[in-house]
């Protein structure tokens, strides 16, 4: 699915674009996920993983998300960068396509200005307008309380952990935690 343009400003009196990333941004998008998981220990992926990723799987990612409808990214973009990104996952099973998984992650220069609200605003009124989608899932990982303080504040609530999921590069083993937010 395509996400129509939506501009906003940022807490800092700077304008933000939203929008779905298209071809011409998979260079950059690049960049910036491998930058974004390079700044945390709170992404899924380290810096390293992406080095075999190429620029023509990122067209194809990016393309696969444009014309799947069960499926939505989108971008923010601020000066003409990526800033962040998020995603909308619909579960199309019979038993589960009442779930709608999402996920985020924003440059550290980004954090605190309003790009993780304004993205979670957005994919809750995209689920909300699925027919029979009654909640909203993701995961974060132990430590988190940024993202913890984000969720809970759009009215996610913890279901569950999944205890020593997650392997840092020093060997330490950190939960999972689930959330959920019904519609």
């Amino acid at each position: 699915m395509v996400f129509k343009e939506t501009k906003f400003e940022l807490k800092d009196g700077r304008e933000a674009l939203l929008r779905s990333p298209c071809e011409k941004d998979a260079e950059q998008m690049l960049r910036y996920i491998i930058r974004a998981s390079g700044e945390t220990d709170y992404l899924n992926m380290y810096p390293e993983e992406f080095a075999d990723f190429t620029l023509e799987q990122e067209i194809s990612f990016i393309n696969k998300n444009c014309c799947n409808q069960n499926e939505m990214m989108i971008a923010c973009f601020v000066n003409g960068e990526v800033a962040g990104n998020c995603q909308i996952s619909f579960h199309t099973r019979l038993k589960v396509r009442h779930r709608v998984s999402v996920a985020i992650a924003i440059l550290q220069e980004y954090w605190n200005l309003g790009i993780g609200t304004k993205m979670f605003e957005e994919m809750i009124q995209i689920a909300e307008k699925r027919d029979g989608v009654c909640q909203i899932e993701l995961d974060f990982i132990e430590g988190n309380t940024r993202a913890r303080g984000l969720y809970e504040k759009m009215g996610f609530r913890i279901t569950g952990v999944k205890p020593d999921a997650i392997r840092l590069k020093n060997g330490t083993l950190v939960n999972e935690y689930m959330m959920l937010k019904r519609l």
